[in-house]
């Protein structure tokens, strides 16, 4: 049996404001349900849209957290050896160990209210909102995963051409 077809975000949103409780709140009004909202507008009123502020926000806090845990890596390292067993199974235990609540809880609304808030068109072939420049506006949660790739256990080579030979230059490769 199919499970009955929940409302979406925006449709439960006005449907809670649309009920006054007790005198609690005013409900929206008619105008304001019906007037078309855009990025121009929102611009021009001198505040930004909620989706804009949302994904600084989850850039600011997850720089943050990148740094937080940089320097755990680096106190772990000096404190453990680089690259030895035990700083390996200690990373992964801090990478088990790290919260990213706060973070997560924001990147779950966006992925809930930002195709709504910017109005991002259907493909009625995979009936999903449209590509972003070729990549979904969905972003991936943030948990032990993410910390081991962007803090691997094991060692990398940090030089700047990453341990390979610099390539060659044009003027080489024309006496050649």
């Amino acid at each position: 049996m199919p499970e009955p077809k929940r409302p979406m975000s925006a449709e439960r949103f006005l449907q809670e404001r649309a009920i006054d409780r007790e005198g609690v709140g005013a409900p929206i009004s008619r105008r304001s349900r019906n007037t078309r909202r855009t990025l121009d507008a929102y611009l021009r009123a001198g505040g930004r849209p909620r989706w804009m502020e949302r994904l600084t926000e989850i850039e600011g806090r997850t720089a943050l957290e990148k740094r937080r845990l940089e320097r755990l890596y680096r106190a772990l390292e000096e404190e453990c050896g680089r690259g030895t067993a035990l700083f390996r199974q200690r990373w992964r235990a801090v990478a088990e160990a790290h919260r990213f609540d706060a973070i997560n809880e924001l990147i779950r609304q966006h992925n809930e209210w930002y195709p709504i808030e910017r109005d991002l068109p259907m493909d009625p072939r995979t009936r999903d909102y449209v590509l972003i420049h070729g990549h979904s506006y969905r972003r991936a949660e943030l948990g032990p995963q993410w910390v081991l790739e962007h803090f691997p256990p094991v060692p990398v080579d940090r030089s700047p051409n990453g341990g390979r030979t610099p390539p060659r230059s044009r003027e080489s490769n024309a006496d050649r």
